[in-house]
C-alpha cells in the first residue's frame, strides 16, 4: 500500500509499505481520510518525546472495515467507523482510576505505532466507533478533534447563558466556539491573531471575533486557550474573570513557559485546568457530529492526496486552512 512515512525529525517520504494484517482483537480499516493537526507538526519535528521513527503518522482516521482478526465481534466488512487513537495499558494506577489519558505507558495510533496517513491501518477493535447508516460522512474527519473538544468541555464545565472567550481560531478553537454556543454558553468571543482566520471564524461561528489587541481588558468566567502559544496563554489568563476558569487546551512545546501571578490565582480564586486528548468522550463526539453536522462540516476545508502530503503540511503550517485531510483517493 501507499503510505506517508516519517523517517526522522523533519524527514518525510511517500512510499510503498506492506499492507497491515489484523492481529488478535484488531481490524484493518481502509482509510477514507485522516486529518492533520498541530500535534502532528510537533510529532514530525520530533519534539514530543513520545514518537518513534520510522512511523506512519495519522491519528484522526475514519474509514471502512475490510478485515478482522481473531476474537473480533460486532464489526463486519463494509462498516464505516471512526477511530479513537488512544492506546491505554489498562493496568497502571491512572488507568485503574479511570484516567487512561494519563496512562503511564501512554501510546497512540499515529504517534507510537503506525497510523493512518496510508491506504490502510490496523487498529484495536475496541477503539472503533460505528458510524451508523445515514451518518453524515462529510463530518466524519472531525470525529477525533470533536472527541478532544468534548473532553475539554467536560473539564471546563461551563454554565449556559454566561460569556466565554476562546483564544485561537484554528480547528480546535473554532470547534470550541461552536460547541460552547450549541450548549447555550455565550456570548462567545474568539481572539485570533491571523486576519484571514478572523474573517473565516466570523463567518463560521457567529462569534464576536477580535484581534488580540482588541481583546485587552476582556473578562469572561469561561476562557479557553486553544493555541499552545505562551503569549496567548498569558493573555487568556489575564482574561479570566474573578472566580472564573481557564481551560489550557492548546498543545504547547514541552519546553515552553509563561508568566503566572500566584497572588492573582489566590485573590481572584481562579481555576486553571488542562485537557489532554480523549477520555470516554468519543461516543459523545459521534452524537455531536450527527446533531450539528451542518454547522461543523464547513470546518473541513482542504483535501489532499497522500502523494501531496508535503503540500498539505505546508498549508497547515501557513495557518490558511482549518481542517486539512489526507485521502488515499482523488479528492472530490
Amino acid at each position: 500500500m501507499r503510505a506517508v512515512v516519517a523517517t526522522g525529525p523533519g524527514e518525510l517520504t511517500v512510499t510503498r509499505v506492506p499492507d497491515p494484517a489484523p492481529g488478535p482483537g484488531e481490524v484493518v480499516v481502509a482509510v477514507r481520510s485522516c486529518g492533520i493537526c498541530g500535534t502532528d507538526l510537533h510529532l514530525l519535528a520530533g519534539d514530543l518525546g513520545t514518537d518513534r521513527f520510522p512511523l506512519v503518522p495519522g491519528h484522526e482516521p475514519w474509514g471502512e472495515v475490510v478485515a478482522a482478526g481473531a476474537g473480533v465481534t460486532g464489526y463486519r466488512a463494509g462498516d464505516l467507523v471512526a477511530v479513537d487513537p488512544s492506546l491505554h495499558c489498562g493496568a497502571c494506577d491512572p488507568c485503574r482510576r479511570g484516567q487512561g489519558n494519563m496512562c503511564e505507558r501512554w501510546a497512540a495510533v499515529g504517534a507510537t505505532r503506525d497510523g493512518a496517513w496510508a491506504e490502510f491501518t490496523a487498529v484495536p477493535a475496541a477503539n472503533l466507533h460505528l458510524l451508523e447508516p445515514g451518518f453524515p460522512v462529510e463530518v466524519a474527519p472531525l470525529a477525533e478533534p470533536v472527541a478532544c473538544a468534548e473532553r475539554g468541555l467536560r473539564r471546563l464545565d461551563p454554565r449556559p447563558d454566561q460569556p466565554a472567550t476562546v483564544y485561537g481560531a484554528g480547528t480546535m478553537g473554532l470547534l470550541m466556539a461552536i460547541l460552547l454556543d450549541a450548549r447555550g454558553v455565550g456570548p462567545v468571543t474568539l481572539v485570533e491573531v491571523n486576519p484571514a482566520r478572523r474573517a473565516l471564524a466570523a463567518r463560521l461561528t457567529g462569534a464576536d471575533v477580535r484581534a488580540p489587541e482588541d481583546a485587552a481588558g476582556l473578562r469572561a468566567p469561561w476562557v479557553v486557550e486553544a493555541t499552545g502559544n505562551p503569549a496567548a496563554f498569558e493573555q487568556a489568563l489575564a482574561g479570566v474573570a474573578r472566580a472564573g476558569t481557564l481551560l489550557v487546551f492548546g498543545v504547547a512545546s514541552p519546553e515552553a513557559t509563561a508568566a503566572v501571578s500566584p497572588y492573582r490565582l489566590y485573590a481572584d480564586e481562579l481555576t486553571v485546568v488542562g485537557s489532554m486528548a480523549i477520555l470516554h468522550s468519543f461516543p459523545a463526539a459521534v452524537d455531536t457530529l450527527r446533531r450539528h453536522a451542518a454547522r461543523l462540516a464547513p470546518l473541513v476545508t482542504d483535501r489532499f492526496r497522500l502523494d501531496d502530503a508535503r503540500d498539505a503540511l505546508a498549508l497547515v503550517r501557513s495557518g490558511e486552512t482549518i481542517k486539512t485531510v489526507l485521502t488515499p483517493e482523488e479528492p472530490s
